[in-house]
């Protein structure tokens, strides 16, 4: 069993108190379960792309020069392996928490939703799973990042659509990224 309830603010009367920590338990494990849903997703999404990878087929570049070599192709595949831990570490850590959540619950069959879990490895579960999902994700940046090069030609030919594309792609993430972790970081403090 842990010290204190899963519950952030303090409650005057003990029938606020349970009300606010079942509500409080139910929105972690909803958070968990959206945190193992989306990694599941790009773990899919990750293992596909290890699986049919072959880049040397696909390339739409005319330059001969501008053609990504091997460096970019073995890239490719660390960044997507990396990727993959991290989603799968992320995915693990958050099942971990709602295992521990529902153990905990199942000692209270008067009181279904609430469980008495340390706040402080519940705040660091989630921000494990959270910080995995967000490694993940740029890691997986880094490797569409590299199927952008190999499939429409290098960075550094300065071909306006590679740029473009990938400056779409990079603005994008690092701004859905952005507002994650903000939001994360937002929930501890309520």
């Amino acid at each position: 069993m842990a010290d204190s309830d899963i519950e952030t603010s303090t409650a005057s009367s003990n029938s606020n108190t349970n009300h606010s920590t079942s509500s409080t338990t139910s929105v972690h494990v909803t958070a968990l379960d959206g945190i193992v849903n989306a990694n599941s997703l790009f773990t899919v999404a990750v293992f596909v792309g290890i699986s049919f990878d072959q880049p040397r087929d696909l390339s739409l570049t005319n330059r001969a020069g501008c053609n990504a070599g091997t460096d970019v192709e073995r890239d490719l595949v660390v960044f997507e392996v990396i990727s993959f831990a991290f989603f799968l570490f992320s995915s693990l850590v958050a099942q971990g928490m709602k295992l521990a959540i529902n153990l905990l619950n199942s000692k209270e069959t008067d009181e279904v939703f609430k469980a008495n879990i340390n706040s402080d490895v519940l705040r660091l579960g989630v921000v494990g799973a959270a910080g995995g999902c967000v490694l993940g994700c740029v890691f997986l940046l880094l490797s569409i990042v590299d199927v952008v090069q190999l499939r429409i030609g290098l960075l550094s030919c300065g071909s306006s659509l590679t740029i473009h594309t990938v400056l779409a792609l990079v603005v994008l993430v690092s701004s859905a990224l952005s507002f994650y972790i903000f939001t994360v970081f937002y929930s501890f403090r309520k």
